[in-house]
């Protein structure tokens, strides 16, 4: 019921602050930042919702640091680090795909954007999770993860660049 409210809050946000906008910029780039909206919001749900209903209680617990010692989990072998490892990467990389899609009209250093704003989002989840919650924490693992990840994706949308350009113009053509 929490999450609910948060979905209610980012439909909202989606019908009155980005549909029209994206909208008038055509149908290509309403349906790649509609999909990066909706994949965002995932990402937002398995990472840090509750959101809303927990800002009243970010200071009644403990904001635990981050642990800045990289792949601890896999040198001391606690829990099931492997998952962790692939299931971040794995994460971030339709954010690393779809991106430069969004931004590739600004093809000028795209590489580097998409990395540097794939760590920025991940980032940002990271401080955010344990001052959300007192039961998540951040880990500097999952931040190089999560941007290896966006790198991977990167690496997919050079792959299938000619493709997205064909889908993308039949799309306009409609």
């Amino acid at each position: 019921m929490k999450d609910l409210i948060d979905f209610i809050a980012l439909i909202i946000l989606y019908i009155f602050v980005f549909y029209k906008k994206w909208k008038d910029k055509g149908k290509d780039a309403l349906l790649v930042n509609t999909l990066m909206y909706i994949y965002i919001s995932f990402v937002l749900y398995f990472t840090l919702m509750p959101i809303i209903t927990s800002i009243p209680f970010i200071f009644n617990h403990p904001y635990t640091p981050m642990n800045l010692v990289p792949f601890i989990d896999i040198t001391m072998g606690r829990g099931d680090f492997l998952r962790q490892v692939v299931l971040n990467a794995i994460m971030m990389m339709p954010f690393g795909f779809m991106f430069p899609i969004i931004k590739s009209k600004e093809s000028n250093k795209l590489f580097l954007k998409t990395i540097l704003y794939t760590f920025l989002f991940s980032l940002c989840i990271e401080l955010l999770q344990p001052l959300i919650s007192g039961s998540r924490s951040s880990d500097i693992t999952d931040l190089i993860t999560n941007t290896f990840g966006g790198f991977i994706g990167y690496i997919f949308y050079l792959i299938f660049k000619p493709l997205i350009n064909k889908i993308l113009n039949f799309i306009k053509s409609k």
